[in-house]
């Protein structure tokens, strides 16, 4: 093994002691710190994988790495990346990228998902503050009218309104906002999200790492959801449930942007997804599948926003 191979090597494993329990473990033994950026880089690869993140992602987290050592003049195995400048995380303030998407709230509280206009009607008028529309259907028709009376269900109520990738129905029935997952955002041809953007409509998308954060980010969207936090049987997903660890560590970078946890999080989780920092909590099955949706209404919005001690 050649000394880089080996101070490489090195490195790696500093990474992967401080960082296996979760972002949180313990700092090891200090190392001399690495002549230039690329053994952090080669390490911070290597300990990415064995830290279970998928190739992108590692990718993202090397880059980062390096660019962080470089930047301090150290290296600290223990200073897991989270700076916005070492990922290249555009920010809304930036307009390197262009425009921004107009501005939501920096915390958009609880957050429902909704399989139709009538749950999008109840679930706002029982005091969910944001709420989507999720309508799954092949019938252009069908969809028009169905958000349509998305739109009309929420019109006597504070709720603020988004629809799930049917942004050109969304547009035309006036909606608050549009939440695109990112292959529709990849997908979306630039002329048409130049006219997504300047219809005033608000843009959320959903990312699943650090790669994903990083092409929404292009966009500068009025919000980025970041999950699955948890296991969740509502949708196949190309990537394993995040965890609490890795969702701190995506909140800590995006705090320029409104943040929205999404993945199979029920009322037991809230302490623990709020303590991340995150303003809003997304949730579909603790919200449609209770026998007395309402009621789980309230005890998710108290959970939100818990009663502070004396």
């Amino acid at each position: 093994m050649s000394g880089g191979q080996a101070e490489g090597a090195a490195l790696a494993q500093a990474i992967v002691a401080a960082h296996a329990g979760g972002f949180t473990g313990f700092a090891p033994e200090p190392l001399p710190p690495p002549t230039s950026g690329a053994p952090v880089y080669r390490a911070a690869l290597a300990a990415a994988s064995q830290l279970g993140f998928i190739a992108q992602d590692a990718e993202c987290i090397a880059r980062a790495w390096a660019a962080q050592s470089v930047r301090t003049g150290r290296f600290d195995p223990a200073q897991w990346p989270h700076d916005a400048q070492d990922f290249g995380l555009a920010s809304r303030a930036s307009r390197a990228s262009g425009p921004a998407f107009a501005e939501c709230p920096q915390a958009l509280g609880l957050y429902a998902v909704l399989p139709d206009a009538e749950w999008v009607g109840r679930m706002a008028r029982a005091g969910v503050p944001t709420v989507q529309l999720r309508f799954k259907s092949d019938d252009r028709a069908a969809i028009a009218r169905e958000v349509r009376a998305a739109v009309a269900a929420v019109q006597d109520t504070p709720a603020l309104l988004f629809i799930n990738d049917h942004w050109r129905e969304a547009l035309e029935a006036g909606t608050y906002g549009v939440h695109l997952g990112q292959e529709d955002l990849d997908a979306l041809a630039a002329p048409d999200l130049d006219t997504l953007r300047t219809s005033g409509a608000r843009l959320g998308v959903s990312t699943h790492g650090y790669a994903e954060m990083l092409r929404a980010s292009q966009a500068r969207p009025s919000y980025i959801a970041m999950g699955a936090v948890f296991p969740t049987t509502l949708k196949k997903m190309a990537t394993a449930p995040q965890g609490l660890a890795r969702l701190a560590a995506y909140a800590q970078l995006t705090r320029g942007y409104p943040q929205v946890a999404i993945g199979g999080i029920a009322l037991e989780h809230f302490p623990q997804v709020l303590a991340t920092g995150v303003g809003s909590i997304a949730v579909v099955r603790a919200l449609v599948a209770a026998p007395d949706p309402e009621a789980a209404a309230a005890r998710l919005l108290q959970a939100m926003h818990p009663p502070r001690a004396p």
